[in-house]
């Protein structure tokens, strides 16, 4: 089953400095956090904060190229979670024809925020998130875990780097 999300907010992993996506159901019931690089993030919050680049950035100009390819994004879904790592899919339309491209979900979301698409999650994705060993060190994931349960929805309204 599938469950739609939206981006809560970007913050910095207080264990490994590393930023995370924070994805949350409509009912406010299910929170999924996604880490990602640096420069993946920085694409996120530029479109969350809609600021303008004076040149195309590059989930930019893969907006540009579907729209000239007369495509649309339908919706992104992070499907998969694989040894810890996230997969995502764009369902694109081009021309009337159903595309499916394999996609990293820092980029998916990227395009997501930037075509205004719907961001879909698994649900054995969330299910599976829950019982990921996100750190070597068992300490760590434990302190991560307890702050990511004591999480205010409120702190996720900006992101911080």
């Amino acid at each position: 089953m599938l469950i739609e999300m939206t981006i809560k907010g970007l913050m910095v992993d207080p264990v490994t400095n590393m930023p995370i996506v924070i994805l949350k159901d409509k009912e406010g019931e299910r929170v999924l956090p996604i880490w990602v690089g640096i420069f993946e993030a920085n694409a996120i919050a530029l479109q969350m904060e809609n600021i303008a680049t004076p040149r195309p950035m590059t989930h930019d100009l893969l907006r540009n190229i579907i729209s000239d390819l007369e495509g649309s994004v339908d919706r992104v879904v992070v499907s998969d979670l694989k040894d810890n790592t996230f997969y995502a899919i764009i369902h694109l339309t081009v021309r009337g024809e159903r595309v499916v491209v394999d996609a990293r979900p820092s980029d998916a979301i990227a395009l997501a925020l930037r075509t205004r698409s719907p961001i879909l999650v698994d649900e054995t994705v969330i299910d599976n998130a829950k019982t990921v060993d996100l750190s070597s060190e068992r300490g760590d994931t434990e302190r991560l875990q307890k702050w990511l349960e004591s999480l205010d929805p409120e702190d996720l309204g900006k992101y911080k780097m």
